[in-house]
């Protein structure tokens, strides 16, 4: 059953109480923090325990962000960042994915993610944060979708955070919504959060909406995507750079816009920063 903490159509980042905090700090449960900052080079540093560098696209690059630098993902197969498999991506005890976003546009099909450890393999699938996209299909679609993500967002989910996970138990994944609707063009935090029992949106530091969902998130040997959702077992460094070798070269599921502070947590965290707007 859902509680929702605030209704609206969209989210304007006004309404909240105290000033903008700085950029997220490494403490005891942070599994990893990709601050994004690398002026140059292929790889995403994690300022984490864990070290769990991530490989860059040629396409994702660069930029100024919310604290310091960003990465800025374009339409493309080329953007995005690809962290190895490692057990710590999926927390047991607990979960929370945070990150600053700046949308540059919603995506044309069922949604963008922001990060994810999912794949079609549902015994390798894991867990999904990402923003809804337009759903077009018919004429008004310039390609028709692949349909990866229709069991997880329902018609009206444009804007919204989406979060879903395979349960550890046998049964078909789990999906979430929230219900404030993003702004494009201004940084947003945006945060969802997992105890085995209610799965939480917030939005600038405030509880948007929360869910109850009993269980626990299903391991998995998959790689972490963020910003982009294709097969991974198709890419390769042939030629030097990290790119999609074979398959359909389409970018259906390209997240468009900037990412900043990407964190992961082995707790469901009950607070994040409150801001007054957004810039």
């Amino acid at each position: 059953a859902a509680q929702n903490a605030s209704r609206g159509s969209s989210w304007a980042g006004t309404g909240s109480r105290g000033p903008t905090t700085g950029p997220p700090a490494v403490d005891s449960v942070t599994v990893a923090l990709w601050r994004f900052d690398e002026g140059s080079g292929g790889t995403a540093f994690d300022s984490g325990p864990y070290r769990l560098q991530g490989s860059v696209g040629l396409d994702c690059r660069p930029d100024f962000g919310r604290f310091s630098g960003a990465r800025r993902f374009n339409r493309t197969t080329g953007s995005f960042v690809l962290v190895p498999p490692n057990p710590q991506l999926v927390p047991r005890g607990g979960f929370s994915c945070e990150a600053w976003v700046n949308v540059g546009a919603f995506g044309q099909y069922e949604l963008t993610p922001i990060a994810g450890v999912w794949t079609e393999d549902a015994n390798r699938r894991s867990w999904l944060f990402a923003i809804g996209g337009e759903r077009r299909t018919g004429a008004r679609a310039p390609l028709p979708s692949p349909g990866f993500h229709y069991a997880i967002t329902p018609p009206g989910t444009m804007g919204r955070l989406i979060f879903a996970y395979q349960p550890e138990a046998a049964s078909a994944p789990l999906g979430f919504q929230s219900a404030l609707m993003l702004e494009t063009g201004r940084w947003t935090h945006v945060a969802v959060t997992f105890d085995g029992n209610v799965v939480k949106f917030w939005i600038n530091g405030l509880l948007d909406s929360q869910y109850a969902s009993s269980g626990r998130i299903r391991s998995s040997d998959a790689p972490l995507l963020v910003g982009n959702y294709f097969d991974t077992r198709l890419l390769s460094t042939f030629s030097g750079t990290l790119h999609l070798d074979g398959g359909d070269p389409n970018p259906y599921y390209a997240f468009e816009g900037q990412l900043d502070e990407l964190r992961l947590s082995s707790v469901a965290r009950t607070s994040f920063p409150r801001v007054t707007g957004g810039r």
